[in-house]
């Protein structure tokens, strides 16, 4: 597929989003530019300091709202020198466009999905310290999220069709026997037994963002939609998302040194990767930047 990301279910453009700006938050004014379509979100550069996330899709306004109430309490987490873009005004439904909104301070960098795995291997320790950091307790009322946080096995029946349809062996050279093995442990693994952990959802490089280099540093952790509670192996994924073999083995040496985990938690941290891996191919194939995250991780899942 030529598309890297699913089709929008309304169109945003810098048009509307100057419309939305001066009508609810004038303060914010200035030159619009598109710098993202994301799988869900679009985003825009607004002057010199800020950013706007724009929903393109009916199910991101959820999304957008549970940033909006709960990424500052996530945030505050963080270690020191990683930021996260925590909305400074919230927008509303408004000019024709039906969804909620956010303007965050925009970050320089670079995405790590435009770095090649063996030159983020230097940032495995810190992004450990991030994962740790987020994945503390979480309060009854954090966000629900069928599709993160969830015992795997009620994303056996999606994951199954899957790897069954022929269409990920279309788009990648991987072989579907070995994914349904590494799938098989994965569901076959002891579920999470612990009191529900914050957790980001959606560790791919493309949320990550690095300064200029090599050597790389994290300079942030981006796209908070997926933000819930549960299985906090779900963010351990990024073993299998962002790294190499080499790059794999310093973020689960530096997770272990700062929480227990144990070979359960592992399996289905492996488990999540081909989760979102396949969900990523099988929905924009293994061509764009992101298809490419896609194809890495579930390359990555067969090493081990």
């Amino acid at each position: 597929m030529a598309a890297d990301a699913p089709a929008p279910d309304v169109e945003v453009d810098a048009a509307l989003v100057v419309r939305l700006v001066e009508a609810q938050h004038p303060s914010f004014r200035g030159a619009v530019e598109l710098v993202a379509n994301g799988w869900d979100n679009a985003i825009f550069r607004l002057g010199g300091e800020w950013a706007v996330r724009m929903p393109r899709r009916a199910l991101a306004d959820r999304l957008v709202r549970g940033e909006q109430r709960w990424l500052r309490v996530v945030a505050g987490a963080l270690p020191d020198g990683v930021r996260a873009p925590v909305p400074v005004a919230t927008g509303a439904p408004g000019e024709g466009y039906p969804y909620a909104w956010s303007i965050t301070p925009w970050f320089d960098g670079v995405a790590a999905a435009s770095v090649a795995p063996e030159q983020r291997r230097g940032i495995a320790e810190a992004l450990a310290d991030v994962i740790v950091a987020i994945g503390a307790p979480a309060p009854a009322d954090a966000p629900a999220n069928p599709y993160r946080g969830v015992p795997l096995a009620e994303r056996a029946g999606v994951v199954g069709e899957r790897l069954a349809s022929g269409r990920i062996e279309r788009a990648v050279a991987t072989d579907a026997a070995a994914l349904n093995s590494v799938w098989a442990a994965a569901i076959a693994a002891p579920a999470w037994s612990g009191a529900p952990r914050w957790v980001h959802g959606d560790p791919h490089p493309g949320n990550l963002l690095l300064s200029p280099g090599p050597p790389h540093r994290l300079l942030a952790v981006l796209d908070f939609g997926d933000l819930t509670s549960g299985d906090p192996a779900t963010d351990l994924a990024a073993a299998w998302l962002v790294f190499d073999a080499a790059g794999r083995a310093a973020f689960r040496d530096r997770v272990e040194r700062l929480r227990s985990t144990d070979a359960a938690d592992w399996a289905r941290a492996r488990g999540w990767a081909l989760v979102m891996g396949s969900a990523i191919v099988d929905t924009v194939g293994a061509d764009g930047p992101i298809g490419r995250v896609g194809a890495h991780a579930l390359e990555q899942v067969l090493l081990d």
